[in-house]
C-alpha cells in the first residue's frame, strides 16, 4: 500500500527518500475504526506509532475514581502516542478511543526507529515533534494554573476553529462533534463550569448550537479572552 497523500505535509515523512517512503508504506497496516472503538489502551506495549488519517480519535486517561477523562482530540495527520513508541518502547500511559468512523494507520515501531536511524533530519523531525508536545504539555499546566475558566475555555475554542473549523454563512462550524464534557475535561474545569461559560458565550452571540454541533460566530472575541490557543 502506498502512504496517504495527507501525510507528507508531516516533517517526519516529507523529509525521507522515495525508498523509505516504500519502506514504510510496505510494513504499515491500515486499519478501519469505528465509533467507540479503542485503538489501544492504557498499559497496552507501545510496539506501533499511530497516524490518523480519516476520522477523530480522542486520547483519555481514567482518573482516580475510574472515570475516563478525555486530554485531546486528534485531527487526520497527527501522529499519536509516539512519545513512549519513539525511545522507551514501554507501556501506553493512556488510552486512543476512536470518536466515529474513520481509519488509522501503524507502523511498528522497529520499521520507523530503522528508518530514522538512516535519516538524520528524520530523527531531527520526531525530537521537535516530541519537543511540541512536551511545550503542549507545559502550556496546559501554566493555563490550568493561572488562566481563569473563561480563558481556558476560549482558547480551547479557538484551538478547534483552527484544527477542525469549516466555515459557513452563520461561522465556523466546529466539525469535531464533543460533548460539555469533552470540553470540561480538555479545559481541565468541571461540566458545570464549562457549560455555565458556553451558555454565557451563546448569549453574547459568540457561539451558537452545542457541544455535538457547536459554531463560532465571533472568532475575534475568543481570541481577545484567549491568552494563547489550547494544545
Amino acid at each position: 500500500m502506498a502512504l496517504p497523500t495527507s501525510l507528507d505535509s508531516l516533517p517526519l515523512f516529507a523529509c525521507l527518500s522515495e525508498s523509505d517512503r516504500q519502506e514504510l508504506a510496505k510494513h504499515a497496516v491500515e486499519v478501519p475504526i469505528k465509533k467507540g472503538q479503542f485503538i489501544f489502551r492504557e498499559g497496552d506495549p507501545a510496539d506501533w506509532f499511530h497516524i490518523v488519517t480519516e476520522g477523530n480519535v480522542k486520547c483519555v486517561k481514567s482518573n482516580p475514581e475510574g472515570r475516563e477523562v478525555t486530554l485531546k482530540v486528534l485531527m487526520p495527520g497527527d501522529l499519536f502516542c509516539c512519545e513512549a513508541s519513539a525511545f522507551s518502547g514501554d507501556s501506553h500511559p493512556g488510552c486512543a478511543q476512536s470518536m466515529g468512523e474513520g481509519t488509522v494507520i501503524k507502523i511498528h515501531r522497529k520499521t520507523m526507529l530503522d528508518v530514522i536511524q538512516r535519516n538524520p533530519e528524520a530523527a531531527v523531525s520526531i525530537i521537535n515533534y516530541l519537543s511540541q508536545r512536551l511545550r503542549e504539555s507545559q502550556d496546559n499546566a501554566k493555563a490550568f494554573a493561572l488562566d481563569r475558566a473563561e480563558q481556558r475555555v476560549a482558547a480551547l475554542l479557538v484551538n478547534l476553529a483552527e484544527r477542525s473549523g469549516v466555515q459557513e454563512s452563520q461561522g465556523i462550524r466546529i466539525s469535531v462533534r464533543l460533548t460539555h464534557q469533552d470540553l470540561a475535561d480538555m479545559a481541565g474545569l468541571t461540566k458545570e463550569t464549562t457549560s455555565r461559560i458556553l451558555s454565557r458565550f451563546k448569549k453574547d452571540h459568540i457561539i451558537a448550537g452545542h457541544g455535538k454541533k457547536l459554531v463560532i460566530l465571533h472568532l475575534p472575541r475568543l481570541q481577545e479572552m484567549a491568552p494563547h490557543a489550547m494544545p
